[in-house]
């Protein structure tokens, strides 16, 4: 089974989020937005070169101007194919001719300009050498919650993302564990998010008996044994956009311990879960999750934050962490996903992708949440 890689987005869904890109810039005090090949770009227009190189590429949009993309002139065929090109104006630039001195003419000669995060340091070099009395912000640092709103095309999206996830744990939970290597359970789980319509695998964490106390642990070459608690936590795009689930399982029977610390992950989940709900703080999130873990005295154990945002990236604003007061919006797309992880011994994490609604929080993950025991 494989999903379509044609975006379901209009010319005229590019224009609106570029005009609402313009009018959050400047309502932030900046004076227009670059943005570099990336997510950004992709959302904001449908492009994506097939390679970002030296040669510069950069989408302008200033206030009361025309949304325009700077290209060189050998991408520009492919640009112009882009499904948001007709929303906006293609100005190429050739070989020998400088990219930089076309942009500032697109710009006022000062202010602060928010730039994608991942433009290339030489191409912000350059653009601070022709327009000196300009000064720059990220736009994770500026605009963080840009692309943090999903409009109802895209939850469609990330639906399909979060159940062909599903799909894939549901058949992964049938396949050996014991006596294979994490390697070969990853590369399992990678091929059946494949299957079920992903084209980009990001992670396959396999993380089995004492490697299940790195949160970050992907897979190695240590063989599961019978006995082991297993973290598995697997995700990656699916028609552009991400999916990202996360269960733990048991080779054999687990013991009363591990029961007990499953349980307790599974409670700290679905006590984060129910704290989902618009206008409430995302810090609200991770203290729900967190007070049932702490309150059972494994507190020193949960060892990151509750969760984070996920939409054409699987990692992106907002985050469910101590001291992000920004309120919960409906639309909003992130992770619930409490860990318990015990140096040497083993892990636990549970995670869903909860999506906020105008009642509370519905989650895009609905494979079973209590310990799934496997051969």
């Amino acid at each position: 089974m494989t999903g379509t890689a044609t975006a379901p987005f209009t010319a005229d869904d590019y224009r609106a989020r570029m005009e609402r890109a313009v009018r959050e810039a400047a309502d932030a005090g900046l004076a227009g937005l670059l943005v570099a090949p990336g997510p950004d770009l992709v959302w904001l227009t449908g492009y994506a070169p097939t390679a970002a190189t030296e040669r510069l590429t950069l989408l302008v949009l200033a206030p009361g101007r025309d949304p325009v993309l700077v290209v060189p002139t050998l991408e520009a065929p492919d640009a112009a194919k882009a499904a948001g090109a007709p929303a906006l104006t293609l100005r190429d630039w050739t070989d020998g001719k400088d990219p930089y001195a076309a942009t500032a003419a697109l710009l006022g000669t000062g202010g602060r300009l928010g730039i994608s995060d991942n433009a290339w340091a030489m191409h912000l070099l350059g653009l601070q050498k022709i327009l000196p009395a300009t000064s720059y912000a990220s736009l994770t640092e500026a605009l963080p919650m840009l692309r943090a709103v999903k409009d109802a095309a895209e939850l469609e999206l990330m639906a399909a993302a979060g159940a062909a996830a599903d799909r894939a744990f549901e058949e992964i939970r049938k396949v050996p564990f014991a006596g294979r290597r994490e390697t070969e359970v990853g590369a399992d789980l990678a091929g059946l998010l494949r299957r079920y319509g992903h084209s980009q695998v990001d992670f396959t964490i396999v993380a089995s008996g004492p490697n299940g106390a790195n949160p970050h642990h992907e897979v190695g070459d240590r063989v599961i044994e019978r006995g082991d608690m297993v973290v598995l936590d697997f995700g990656g795009l699916k028609d552009g956009y991400g999916s990202d689930t996360s269960r733990t399982v048991h080779v054999g029977e687990p013991t009363e311990e591990e029961r007990r610390v499953h349980d307790l992950v599974r409670a700290a989940q679905e006590a984060g879960f129910r704290a989902v709900r618009p206008g409430v703080a995302c810090q609200e999130v991770d203290r729900a999750a967190r007070a049932v873990i702490t309150d059972a005295g494994y507190g020193e154990y949960f060892i990151h934050r509750t969760g984070h945002g996920i939409g054409v990236t699987t990692h992106e604003p907002p985050y469910m962490i101590e001291g992000e007061e920004r309120p919960l919006v409906p639309g909003m797309c992130f992770s619930v996903e409490p860990g318990v992880y015990l140096p040497g011994r083993f892990g636990v994490r549970i995670e869903d992708i909860v999506t906020v609604t105008e009642e509370g929080g519905r989650r895009l993950n609905d494979t079973t949440r209590e310990l799934v025991i496997v051969d």
